[in-house]
């Protein structure tokens, strides 16, 4: 190699092990920077240099008695900076003496209490499977986004050099993650297919082979969901590799190490030089000290090492030459904290249709503030579901105290995205106030949004959702981030995802003992006289699409006012709650209009206007989705029975369809503690598009159960390949024909006959560290409306 090239971390290592200090010191000028990084989201500031000595100093023990890393030093290191604060808060809190701390090499990741299971994923088991130099420049270049040119000198290559080697690194990968999935086995008919993902990802398949490929993923949900996983490693590997290593504070940590790396400064002369040895000294006499605490057969294991580790501060002298550190502003993680048992019922914040106060960016991950004796708080923030261009949405900010004190006061900053601004409150309307979620009070503050809110007991937790409106030109990028000031304790948070081009956002959002409940049902039906139409009302086989029939209009109530009405049937649980209802309504026509709804018990229509109206064009012409706040009229109801809907605008005539669906959220006291949202996502899904993948950013759910209610327009019983998934395979409703093959088979929960061009359905699943929801179909057109989940929140 060249006298110009610089030494990679695996020359440097070997360097070392030889007996070269300076080539120690060369190693931690690289990589101190993110050990800092990931130190400052797990410890107090004042410790933060204490473990970062640490760690080094325990590496370099390895390194000297022929351990270690070989090649990829900086995930060794991080995996070494979050074993050491592990086994630094167990001394503390007196759960280990330190003659108990087993002597250390990591020869697996450090698996965090919060993320156990995400090691077993296949993403992460077929990462670990990797020749030590793949794994280094997947890290570097897709986990922590660093360009080529900044990796080359870790691994002793030319940016081009550094860019096919991650290339091959990506196709090992590939390979190994499809190596994992054939030892599963899998269903034989998937064998094949699989065995031929890898050439098909990269365009390397004859087209006979490739549409073998894309008809079978096409009708297996398993295998499509492989077919993601591997066209989107890059994506994989942040979410899942990525928390494997730096914990559930990766977030946190690539942020703050982004700002590192973008904040240093000019060259450092030789007075800063000495000035960073001292520092390095006095941080090394620290840990001597520590050390002469120790059992004797510790401090014999040490000693060699830390003469060493002096002759390094020497080494750095070496290296005078490089940049002095920027020292970065701690951000978050993409986990989510621990529920918040035992708190009060969040109020309802629902969303308006006003224009919005100007506001800008921000936040999700959580950091923990670790003051022993005082308050501890963590914090995360998120943009509920997704902030999608030109929709509504919530920003959603959770605390919890996890010390032994109460907290001060608490005052929040939150930063919204360029472009996504607070939704001010409906004038004279107290109930309505921006943020009053558990006791919060916010107002604009500039381009933020500030917020304030009682002191949080020891163990307790608080959450509060912002209404937020996206510009139609809002930019892609970074997400909402909040500082949480309370007291002498200061939190911040950063969101990973920001602004979208789709997805769905989310129209109300609580934290509580909470579920999700729907129902629904058709304003058309097949003509009465028509043959075989009783049979295809009863749900039997034959003639069972609207596509089949000139639809006329169904009225069932006892209104002789009314040209067009059905009910449906309500059951809530027991001491259950209204806390928000939405009423959703559609219909094949040009234009939207109000609809007239009945609860049980009252005898009168109310007249209902839509709040908000999406217009979307099918194959079978426009239709459109209203929606309007229900909650007081659902809540005043407060009973179980039948509601009934009638005369909105509709058209008669073959593949027409009218209907409406109430959704709601409600407190059950049999509940465990749950994260609740309503998503709108009034998206055609088939034809060209056929698979929707809907991201349901602001749940911690981390393998929890989820309860999922669907509502669809405009499904046709007799056509098949409607699929559901929550990222664990198709699922199956639990009303109509419970087909996991044909979910959208005009079925709807409270309604006992066919629903023609209406679905409302209810399907469960566990969700995952990354949670989505996927809509499919092979045959079918549809217009996807509405998805309410309630998730049980992470212990």
């Amino acid at each position: 190699m060249g006298g110009g090239t610089p030494q990679s971390d695996a020359e440097l290592l070997q360097a070392v092990r030889e007996g070269n200090a300076a080539a120690y010191g060369q190693l931690y000028e690289r990589h101190v920077a993110a050990a800092r990084a990931l130190a400052r989201q797990l410890v107090r500031r004042a410790e933060v240099e204490d473990v970062v000595a640490e760690s080094f100093t325990k590496i370099l023990d390895l390194v000297g008695r022929g351990g270690g890393p070989e090649s990829g030093f900086r995930t060794y290191l991080l995996t070494v900076v979050r074993r050491t604060v592990h086994d630094r808060s167990r001394i503390e809190s007196r759960q280990v003496a330190t003659g108990e701390i087993e002597e250390y090499d990591p020869g697996v990741p450090f698996v965090d209490p919060a993320l156990v299971g995400l090691e077993k994923s296949l993403i992460a088991k077929a990462f670990l499977s990797l020749p030590e130099r793949w794994r280094a420049v997947l890290w570097h270049t897709e986990v922590e986004r660093r360009k080529p040119a900044e990796v080359a000198p870790l691994l002793g290559l030319s940016p081009n050099g550094v860019a096919a080697l991650a290339y091959r690194a990506r196709e090992g990968l590939r390979q190994a993650y499809l190596q994992m999935h054939l030892g599963s086995p899998p269903k034989h008919d998937c064998r094949p297919v699989l065995g031929k993902m890898g050439a098909y990802v990269r365009d390397g398949l004859t087209r006979r082979d490739a549409k073998e490929v894309d008809e079978h993923v096409g009708a297996c949900e398993e295998c499509n969901g492989v077919l993601l996983e591997l066209t989107d490693v890059n994506r994989g590997l942040r979410v899942m590799v990525g928390p494997l290593i730096a914990g559930p504070i990766f977030g946190g940590y690539a942020a703050t190490l982004a700002k590192s790396a973008a904040g240093g400064g000019g060259a450092g002369g030789l007075l800063r030089v000495f000035r960073r040895l001292w520092g390095v000294f006095r941080r090394l006499w620290g840990v001597f000290r520590r050390l002469w605490r120790w059992p004797r057969h510790q401090q014999a294991a040490m000693a060699g090492s830390m003469a060493v580790t002096v002759a390094v501060a020497a080494g750095l002298l070496l290296v005078a030459e490089e940049k002095p550190l920027a020292r970065p502003t701690a951000v978050v993680p993409v986990a989510g904290p621990p529920p918040f048992a035992g708190e009060p019922m969040p109020v309802p914040v629902p969303l308006q249709s006003e224009e919005p106060a100007r506001v800008r960016p921000p936040a999700r991950s959580p950091v923990t503030s670790r003051e022993p004796g005082r308050a501890r708080l963590r914090a995360t923030v998120e943009a509920l579901g997704s902030l999608v261009r030109a929709r509504p949405g919530i920003v959603g900010l959770r605390v919890r105290n996890y010390g032994e004190v109460p907290s001060e006061e608490l005052t929040a900053l939150v930063d919204l995205p360029s472009g996504v601004t607070l939704v001010p409150p409906a004038r004279h309307d107290d109930h309505d106030t921006v943020g009053t979620v558990d006791g919060w009070a916010c107002r604009p503050s500039g381009r933020d949004a500030r917020c304030a809110r009682a002191p949080l007991a020891a163990g307790q937790g608080t959450a509060l959702f912002l209404r937020v409106r996206v510009a139609a030109e809002a930019p892609q990028g970074a997400g909402p981030a909040v500082r949480i000031d309370s007291g002498p304790l200061h939190v911040t948070a950063q969101a990973e995802d920001g602004v979208r081009t789709t997805g769905a956002p989310a129209r109300f959002a609580t934290d509580g003992k909470v579920a999700v409940r729907a129902i629904g049902n058709s304003l058309l039906t097949c003509p009465e006289t028509g043959a075989g139409c009783a049979e295809a009302r009863g749900r039997q086989r034959g003639r069972r699409d609207n596509d089949l029939w000139p639809m006329t209009a169904l009225d069932q109530d006892d209104s002789s006012g009314t040209g067009a009405s059905s009910g449906a049937e309500l059951s809530l649980p027991k001491g259950s709650k209204v806390v928000w209802a939405g009423l959703y309504w559609s219909a094949s026509a040009t234009t939207a209009g109000p609809i007239k709804v009945r609860p049980p018990g009252r005898r009168q229509y109310t007249l209902v206007k839509p709040d908000d109206v999406a217009l979307r064009e099918l194959p079978s012409g426009p239709v459109y989705q209203a929606y309007a706040d229900v909650s007081e009229l659902a809540a005043a109801s407060q009973r179980n029975g039948t509601w009934w809907a009638a005369d909105m605008p509709m058209e008669e005539g073959v593949s027409r369809h009218a209907g409406w669906s109430l959704v709601l959220i409600v407190t059950d006291p049999a509940e465990p503690y749950s994260q609740a949202m309503v998503l709108d996502a009034a998206t055609v899904v088939g034809g060209p598009a056929r698979r929707l993948r809907i991201p349901l950013g602001g749940l911690s759910p981390a393998a929890a159960p989820a309860r999922v209610e669907l509502v669809t327009w405009e499904g046709d019983a007799d056509l098949k390949g409607d699929k559901v998934s929550l990222g664990s395979g198709a699922l199956a409703p639990a009303g109509g024909d419970r087909d996991a093959a044909n979910v959208f088979d005009e079925s709807s929960t409270g309604a006992a006959q066919m629903t023609f061009g209406v679905d409302v359905d209810t399907v469960g699943a566990e969700l995952g560290v990354d949670p989505g929801l996927t809509i499919a179909t092979d045959k079918d057109v549809v217009l996807f409306g509405v998805a309410a989940l309630s998730v049980r929140a992470r212990s």
